[in-house]
């Protein structure tokens, strides 16, 4: 079939109506003799040639093949798929973070496409679209029944044309419409604020080519000043990328050669242990902007922040952390993606295809595979002070057909998660959602900072506490609340008749 194809590997979620980047990884595929099982391979063709001779419209050969193909791959898991020559053009672009389209990372869902975050500052986010939206008509189409990499196209497209979604939001009675203008997609993965009294933020949108080399940057010009103090490294909503720009960014605060992440899968190569050395992160000028990196990344105090959109690479970086001890991890449980997948290139004539294939498990330094699970915060912060935003939160472990955990069985894994609840019981709804992220209405980086000054943080009444717990808590709270209104009114009708028996002798 295909021999020393370059295989393309990467760490992320969904489909490339967002950037989904990927990296150059070697990797060869030996021609072998199949054992083809011939009862099955007659009943495709007995299927095929029913399909020809009786569906009610005429299908060419090429469309059956292809439907073939993608119905193969994409019912492995959620995250394989079929790139045609398009969808491959496509998520080479996106390596380089620029292309054409909205800015949203979705997956597929039974009633249309999912979000799983809008990337900043692109058509989606800065119209509002919000990470768990589900969009069930594209130009007034649904696409509840369409594939994931078919809706996909229908978003992206030549900059400065227009494009309507229409989409479902938990707590909005009826869906909202968005009227969008396609751009030109040109992400900025990296960006930083000084914060007052000497504390640095960074938020990481998303792992691409730039991000590790970007980061050393913002190091060094926080490094500068020589006072600071602590940094927020800021991972919410970051659907993943570049298994290299994780590594890299890993790298960026532990000691040289320490464990970030290993690898495990079928094939030989599969199985590897990467390191925070210059081999596993090279990618772009990573190597040398590490090389020429600000001493004090290495001790600096660190907080990551992580909500249930953080993703994949996210899950890298938060999980070696973790791990090392070298930071504190607040917000939310994150996704729980722990596969790995690999892009196949296939050249056949004048058109180059590909298959993205998940192709290995990953686990942190510790050992931990986060499959389905997700990285548990060491503390857990709401959205704002009031509650968490609404949102129709989904994980790795709600999409159809999901790895489970090898460690655990999959009612061992459901049972376990049931244990820890969304915590979106308690949401608000705040207009300026779309521009939380690091301004000063962001009530997690507010504890982030509190948590670095040694300060007390406000820790979440509910999230990562077992669902019994909080039902118990909630019905515990209602009685208290319902008594207190009842002892209200037993006290105003007191009060009410103490005054008519004052006044009744006056009345005669």
């Amino acid at each position: 079939m295909f021999n020393n194809f370059r295989a393309l590997t990467l760490i992320g979620i969904g489909a490339v109506a967002g950037a989904i980047g990927s990296v150059g990884l070697q990797a060869c595929a030996e021609n072998k003799v199949l054992d083809l099982p011939l009862q099955e391979i007659r009943q495709f063709t007995s299927v095929f040639n029913a399909v020809k001779d009786y569906y009610v419209e005429d299908v060419t050969d090429n469309k059956l093949l292809q439907l073939a193909v993608e119905g193969m791959v994409s019912g492995l898991d959620p995250h394989s798929n079929f790139l045609d020559v398009e969808g491959f053009k496509d998520m080479n672009e996106s390596t380089q973070g620029a292309f054409g389209g909205l800015g949203l990372e979705v997956t597929k869902d039974p009633a249309g496409v999912r979000v799983i975050s809008p990337i900043d500052d692109t058509p989606a986010a800065r119209a509002g679209v919000r990470a768990g939206d589900i969009i069930t008509k594209i130009d007034g189409e649904s696409v509840a029944d369409v594939t994931l990499n078919d809706a996909v196209k229908r978003m992206r497209g030549e900059p400065d044309t227009k494009i309507e979604l229409t989409v479902a939001r938990k707590g909005e009675m009826k869906p909202l419409t968005f009227h969008l203008t396609r751009a030109i997609i040109k992400t900025q993965s990296v960006k930083m604020q000084k914060l007052d009294g000497g504390f640095g933020y960074i938020r990481i949108s998303q792992f691409q080519e730039r991000t590790t080399e970007d980061l050393a940057k913002y190091l060094n010009e926080l490094a500068e000043a020589k006072s600071l103090k602590g940094l927020v490294l800021d991972l919410r909503n970051d659907p993943g990328g570049l298994l290299q720009a994780a590594i890299g960014v890993s790298a960026a605060f532990l000691p040289p050669n320490t464990d970030v992440v290993s690898t495990k899968g079928r094939a030989p190569q599969s199985d590897y242990v990467f390191k925070a050395i210059e081999s596993d992160y090279r990618s772009g000028n990573a190597v040398r902007a590490l090389a020429d990196l600000t001493p004090l990344a290495k001790t600096v105090p660190i907080v990551v922040l992580i909500n249930s959109s953080s993703a994949s690479a996210s899950e890298i970086v938060a999980g070696a952390l973790q791990d090392h001890k070298r930071a504190v991890i607040m917000g939310d449980r994150s996704f729980g993606k722990g596969s790995v997948q690999t892009i196949l290139p296939m050249t056949f004539g004048d058109k180059t295809v590909g298959v993205k294939l998940t192709t290995a498990r990953y686990y942190t330094p510790s050992g931990r595979s986060i499959q389905a699970k997700g990285i548990v915060p060491d503390v857990f912060v709401d959205d704002t002070p009031v509650g968490n935003y609404p949102s129709f939160q989904v994980r790795e472990s709600d999409l159809s057909h999901h790895l489970v955990n090898e460690n655990e069985s999959e009612t061992e894994a459901k049972k376990k998660l049931d244990e820890l609840p969304y915590g979106d019981e308690d949401v608000v709804d705040m207009p300026d959602y779309t521009h939380f992220f690091g301004d000063e209405k962001d009530w997690q980086l507010q504890q982030a900072v509190r948590q670095l000054k040694g300060e007390k943080v406000e820790v979440s009444k509910y999230r990562g506490k077992p669902r019994k717990e909080v039902a118990a808590m909630k019905k515990a709270e209602a009685e208290k609340k319902k008594a207190e209104e009842a002892k209200k009114t037993k006290d105003a009708d007191s009060d009410k008749n103490k005054k008519e028996t004052k006044e009744e002798p006056q009345k005669k």
